[in-house]
């Protein structure tokens, strides 16, 4: 095991058990205070080691009855928001950047649908992101003005996306990936014909506090996404 009483060294210790058998699968595993006891630690650190192996979908947690490990454990994706100039750096290429609109609008009825929005207008920030001065993606976002006030927060130079995974933690989200035709703004920017077939990336996070933002990324015609397991 890794240090003692750390929540690292009971995560390592608990998919040690799992793995050799001595947690099989459908069993219930011994609760937070006996493992506490055991490892000499608090039981929020046991807490903490539980919890991320229940989120890798490794272990079943129930309110009132308590922890098991699955029959089939699932394998859980978790998604991290990427900061558009670093993807395009990343591929070896010169992000650019460009503000193409930041105005108060009415949001239309399927941002105002994903987001729960029961307000009055909405900021609409529209900027291109190029990569060696060629299209890259369309940024087409909503966003929540009481959150990201215009008159505190400008994007000339940074954009939305980058700002808010710098700035904002969202509590929830959710995420769609789709392919769609070209729309004439789409078109224009991103340098393609009306029609041609456009990855879409829709993302909508919330916080505590309401609605953040709902967001629709239109890549480039050509663009490849990918991920490892």
């Amino acid at each position: 095991m890794e240090r003692p009483g750390t929540w690292q060294a009971i995560r390592a210790e608990a998919l040690r058990r799992m793995r050799a058998g001595d947690w099989p699968p459908g069993e219930r595993i011994p609760d937070e205070a006996e493992l506490a006891a055991e490892f000499g630690c608090a039981r929020a650190t046991v807490n903490r080691a539980l919890r991320d192996l229940a989120e890798a979908g490794l272990l079943e947690r129930k309110r009132k009855g308590g922890t098991r490990v699955p029959l089939t454990p699932v394998r859980k994706a978790t998604f991290e928001i990427a900061i558009i100039r670093r993807d395009v750096e990343g591929r070896g290429q010169r992000h650019g950047y460009r503000l193409i609109e930041d105005a108060l609008r009415p949001p239309p009825e399927a941002v105002r649908t994903a987001l729960g929005w029961e307000g009055g207008a909405m900021r609409h920030v529209t900027a291109l992101h190029l990569a060696d001065d060629r299209p890259f993606v369309l940024e087409d976002r909503w966003l929540n003005p009481a959150l990201v006030p215009a008159d505190r927060v400008r994007f000339e130079t940074v954009s939305a996306n980058e700002w808010l995974v710098r700035n904002i933690p969202y509590s929830s989200g959710d995420i769609g990936f789709l392919a769609r035709p070209a729309d004439a703004s789409a078109a224009r920017w991103l340098g393609c014909d009306a029609g041609a077939a456009l990855l879409a990336i829709e993302r909508t996070t919330r916080s505590e506090a309401g609605p953040i933002t709902f967001v629709r990324l239109s890549y480039a015609p050509g663009h490849r996404m990918e991920a490892m397991l």
